[in-house]
């Protein structure tokens, strides 16, 4: 079968950093679903495990995680779908990736796609929506359902205009939390409005000199999606006593964990592949909460997220859609599609 991969780990202007293949089209077992490639989307992710490293690999290492497809084929233990489902996820980030004609996926991961949107629009979503779900109703641990407590709550969401920012937003309006989201450039501010943000603020600036012009003198919640290690003492300055923040972003050096001791606030890392990279007990969730986003989505509660469209799914598309995402100024997905 086709697929795209790479021997060298290379700067994305390389030819050689991603190539066109030909790979043995894989069968099911157990748990897994065989699934179509209809789409597939561009994500930080993809960036940051093709860059350059000193390492070569025998065979080609196919990357790429989020995707939309048609189920070809089930394996012997599956329940949940069938052959000729139109499905969405995220992959698994020990496993081959979804830049191939045809990809395995465990099921406990996979959602059915909103019938409302095309497998384009569709393919924008997984990755972002798990991180997005996850860090706000996992990690943050705010009530979806709770909608009239959380009106009197605020989130701050760091970095609110990319990928997970866009779903973020929604989700915590859905919630019925205020949102607070920061944007530096006015086509960013423009689409957090856009997406239901109550106030923009600039993460390049102090962030309680710019909420007391709002008359607000704190958050209870920080979803981090942008340098935590740069906006970690603002952060801690605006957090809430008995606050909460949780992070997607990695960090190079230490950072004064105790700067919330006194505050008695939470702190903690989302990373999607954790429950499949683990194999947890809960990896069934992750299909829970796609099946849930399908539902909002099909409701008109949750847009997709899709800003550029490329095509088709081959080396020469996909190097060019890694070029936009490692711009760092991306507003929304950007998706490759058959």
């Amino acid at each position: 079968m086709k697929a795209v991969g790479l021997y060298k780990y290379l700067p994305i202007e390389k030819e050689e950093s991603l190539i066109d293949v030909q790979v043995e089209k894989p069968t099911p077992t157990k748990r897994d679903i065989l699934v179509k490639i209809k789409a597939i989307s561009i994500n930080p992710v993809d960036v940051k495990v093709r860059a350059s490293k000193n390492k070569e690999e025998k065979e080609p290492r196919i990357l790429g995680w989020d995707a939309s497809g048609v189920v070809e084929e089930i394996g012997s233990d599956c329940t949940i779908f069938k052959p000729g489902d139109e499905v969405y996820y995220s992959g698994d980030l020990t496993r081959p990736g979804t830049y191939s004609e045809y990809h395995l996926v465990d099921e406990r991961i996979v959602g059915l796609k909103p019938k409302s949107l095309n497998f384009a629009q569709s393919a924008a979503l997984p990755l972002t929506s798990i991180t997005a779900w996850e860090s706000l109703f996992d990690r943050l641990m705010i009530d979806i359902n709770s909608h009239q407590e959380n009106q009197s709550k605020r989130v701050l969401i760091v970095g609110g205009a990319g990928g997970v920012g866009s779903i973020a937003i929604q989700l915590a309006k859905l919630a019925g939390l205020q949102v607070i989201a920061t944007a530096s450039r006015e086509e960013s501010k423009q689409r957090v409005n856009k997406l239901g943000a109550d106030y923009t603020i600039n993460h390049h600036e102090n962030f309680r000199t710019q909420l007391e012009e709002y008359n607000i003198k704190g958050v209870e919640y920080i979803l981090c999606l942008n340098e935590t290690e740069q906006h970690w003492q603002n952060m801690a300055d605006i957090i809430l006593p008995q606050g909460r923040i949780c992070s997607i972003v990695e960090m190079d050096n230490p950072i004064d964990l105790t700067a919330l001791k006194n505050k008695s606030v939470t702190f903690s890392w989302e990373f999607m592949f954790t429950r499949s990279m683990y194999k947890t007990t809960d990896m069934i969730k992750q299909h829970e909460l796609l099946s849930k986003l399908s539902k909002l989505i099909d409701e008109g509660k949750v847009q997709t997220t899709l800003t550029e469209l490329l095509r088709p799914i081959n080396a020469e598309t996909i190097r060019k859609a890694h070029k936009i995402v490692e711009t760092g100024s991306m507003i929304g997905k950007v998706v490759v599609e058959d």
